[in-house]
């Protein structure tokens, strides 16, 4: 299991896109038309040499992605997608577990299927097989072209605010076949190849989300000093876009 792509969702794509490109230094590489089926319209960033970053908005009502953003009271976090080799011994995990399918699809170079958030907690979970694994149909067919490096080097991991992080987290490593972990600091994990997932208390009057994504870059001070420009909170750790806190390593 490797961390492939990490969705959020907004009202309208192109400021949070702007901002995005703006201070971490990357490149649109595709808009699925695809996305319609769900009510959404989207835009992919290349992060990394092959992981990705989405966002998505929704284009009519009463859709999933309509519900989060109302639940979040604004952008956030949406969507984890992990990649497996092995579809097939994910879905009788699931089904074990009593995990609902929301959405699946199996296409001649790629399948998924989309759980529940309210059975594996915090986010959308998907979980998809490409053939060859090195490809990424829902970034587009040029997708290596719009790779931009100079800044923002890798997709690290997501932090998932949850009100019970130890029993979220181990759900989810039972979904994905991995070891749910204690880290030094106390917070439970789970480290896939590449990429690591972490769960954290979720204050009481908040939302369950996805609330982080940590990200390796040349020069944190560079991509604070852009966020700055564009009048976007910035912290000690990273930045702050679209209601997601960006934690920079270097």
């Amino acid at each position: 299991m490797r961390l492939r792509q990490v969705a959020l969702v907004a009202r309208d794509c192109e400021p949070v896109v702007e901002d995005l490109c703006t201070v971490l230094g990357l490149e649109v590489c595709y808009h699925d038309p695809d996305v319609g089926v769900f009510g959404l319209r989207n835009a992919l960033l290349p992060v990394g040499p092959d992981a990705f970053l989405e966002v998505v908005a929704p284009v009519r009502a009463d859709t999933a992605a309509g519900r989060r953003l109302a639940r979040l009271g604004g952008p956030g976090g949406y969507m984890v997608i992990v990649q497996t080799d092995d579809l097939h011994a994910a879905r009788a995990r699931v089904a074990t577990l009593g995990v609902r399918i929301v959405w699946e699809i199996a296409l001649e170079d790629a399948a998924t299927i989309h759980l529940h958030p309210s059975d594996v907690g915090g986010a959308l979970l998907s979980i998809d097989a490409m053939s060859p694994p090195g490809s990424w149909r829902w970034a587009g067919p040029a997708w290596q072209r719009h790779v931009r490096t100079e800044l923002t080097r890798e997709l690290l991991g997501v932090t998932l605010a949850v009100r019970d992080p130890a029993a979220v987290a181990t759900r989810w490593a039972g979904v994905l076949g991995c070891a749910a972990e204690t880290t030094r600091d106390g917070q439970r994990a789970i480290t896939l190849a590449p990429g690591t997932l972490r769960f954290v208390p979720c204050p009481a009057e908040e939302p369950e989300r996805l609330a982080g994504i940590t990200l390796r870059v040349a020069d944190p001070s560079r991509v604070h000093a852009r966020a700055r420009d564009r009048g976007l909170p910035a912290h000690t750790h990273g930045v702050r876009i679209a209601g997601v806190d960006f934690d920079l390593v270097a």
